[in-house]
């Protein structure tokens, strides 16, 4: 897979010298207690480290500036483990270009009524101090994440891990790269966008590169590599030739092999992330890619159709997020209206992700009616069961706009033999009339990306940190 770096979350208490030394070296302790029991955890998937008690404000403020300058860090925890004049974090905080978290806690879940005194009282003031430390938050108009509860509780360490996931995307965000093989799609508006500000408002670089080029590469691919990917595909899905010769079978599998090679290579050297391709600008290539973007997506690289750039780091996006799992681009195809049957087919004319697969995929080779070219190697499969999270992204001239709903998947309810796509069959949760409906008024397009990992909650954080307009169809 294309592997994200391995970040960490540094973890810092608030609190002041007002009871004295004592009460402070109990603090550190405490806080120090806390870091090692959630790393231990195992439910985080990015490591804590405890950087200690915070009592000033040019404590704080040195502190939040190493956040910043330390790459390897991806976001700030912190936890008012007693009274924190909330002066002390205005300029840290304002300084602050990193994700945060206010852990609203207590070290002890509960109240010693037998034996608490004012001593207990001191050490024990997050009440207190949390609403001093939300207050100056608020009006400081910080996007901050709140996680309120005992962070002993496994479903207050599932929301910090939820957290880190998506503060990881975020900063993830900004080193997304977009190779474009070709432009959009002629007089089609929705894969259109403003591509300046996309880097400026999602990180996001987008660059065009000749189709030429990349062609050139695809043919340089060594034979050698191509007969060791076949032998991998041969491992990993069924071979199914059907009515073809086995001469045109393994040419236009090996040629889609050759292209994910080229493309990989390309990508890897050049520092992409995501690629789109446009059947209406294949000059030299002998085939759309289907199975070589199909196999890159499987890998974490995202991908859009039809020149698709938006989505194309969309899906990169959102499989950092995901950690890669079921994490697809996906297509509104065709819809059933039958009452009681009420869905939407998704699916593309070639590019799916496999990851989503219910059946061992096949590798086939059938006629592609577009784009004029060779009969395209595709892998075949029916999606999955389970509840899933679709997501869309438009641009408008105020901003970028990300539209979901949360959906029901099911398989499809019966095989398409004359349409050998991969599919997966969907219903928005309130109702494919009001969710399309919704959709469409929203400007929601036909290309999204599916998930069956993400939840709506992390993706409503996500839009957070990016300053995104989120439309939640719910």
């Amino acid at each position: 897979m294309l592997e994200t770096k391995d970040y960490e979350f540094w973890f810092v208490a608030g609190s002041q010298f007002l009871y004295g030394e004592e009460q402070l070296k109990n603090v550190a302790r405490d806080t120090q207690d806390i870091v090692d029991k959630l790393n231990a955890s195992g439910k985080l998937p990015y490591k804590v480290v405890c950087k200690g008690v915070m009592t000033t404000a040019d404590g704080i403020t040195q502190f939040m500036k190493d956040v910043n300058y330390h790459d390897e860090v991806a976001g700030v925890i912190t936890w008012m483990h007693t009274f924190s004049p909330a002066k002390n974090w205005i300029r840290g905080t304002k300084l602050l270009q990193k994700p945060l978290l206010h852990l609203a806690t207590q070290y002890l879940n509960e109240i010693p009524y037998a034996t608490i005194d004012f001593d207990y009282m001191n050490l024990n003031q997050s009440a207190h101090g949390d609403r001093e430390y939300g207050y100056l938050n608020s009006r400081l108009g910080i996007n901050n994440k709140i996680v309120y509860g005992f962070w002993g509780d496994e479903e207050v360490q599932q929301e910090i891990a939820d957290w880190q996931d998506v503060a990881v995307a975020y900063n993830e965000s900004f080193k997304i790269r977009v190779c474009r093989f070709g432009d959009t799609m002629r007089d089609v508006a929705v894969t259109e966008g403003d591509k300046v500000e996309a880097q400026i408002q999602l990180g996001w670089t987008v660059d065009y590169w000749p189709v030429g080029e990349l062609v050139e590469v695809i043919d340089a691919i060594d034979e050698k590599d191509v007969d060791a990917e076949y032998e991998k595909l041969q491992r990993d899905y069924t071979l199914n030739p059907q009515h073809n010769s086995a001469e045109k079978f393994e040419d236009s599998v090996r040629y889609q092999l050759r292209e994910y090679l080229g493309i990989k290579k390309f990508l890897d050297e050049k520092g992409y992330t995501a690629f789109c391709t446009n059947f209406q600008d294949l000059k030299g290539l002998k085939q759309l890619p289907g199975l070589a973007a199909q196999l890159l997506m499987r890998d974490g690289y995202g991908f859009g159709a039809e020149g698709d750039w938006k989505h194309a780091a969309l899906t990169r996006l959102l499989k950092i997020l995901s950690h890669n799992d079921r994490t697809v681009f996906m297509e509104d195809y065709t819809l059933d209206l039958r009452k009681g049957h009420e869905a939407i087919l998704g699916a593309h004319m070639l590019e799916v992700d496999p990851t989503i697969a219910s059946d061992k995929p096949k590798v086939e080779v059938h006629p592609l009616d577009i784009g004029g070219k060779d009969d395209p190697a595709r892998l075949v499969f029916t999606g999955a069961d389970g509840d899933a999270i679709d997501v869309t992204i438009a641009d408008f001239r105020d901003g970028f706009r990300i539209i979901s709903y949360p959906v029901t998947c099911r398989k499809a309810e019966a095989e398409t033999p004359h349409l050998p796509v991969a599919k997966q069959l969907w219903t928005p949760k309130v109702g494919l009339k009001e969710g399309a409906t919704r959709w469409i008024e929203a400007g929601g397009g036909h290309h999204t990306v599916l998930s069956f990992t993400i939840k709506e909650s992390q993706l409503h954080d996500l839009a957070v940190m990016l300053g995104t307009d989120l439309v939640e169809i719910c």
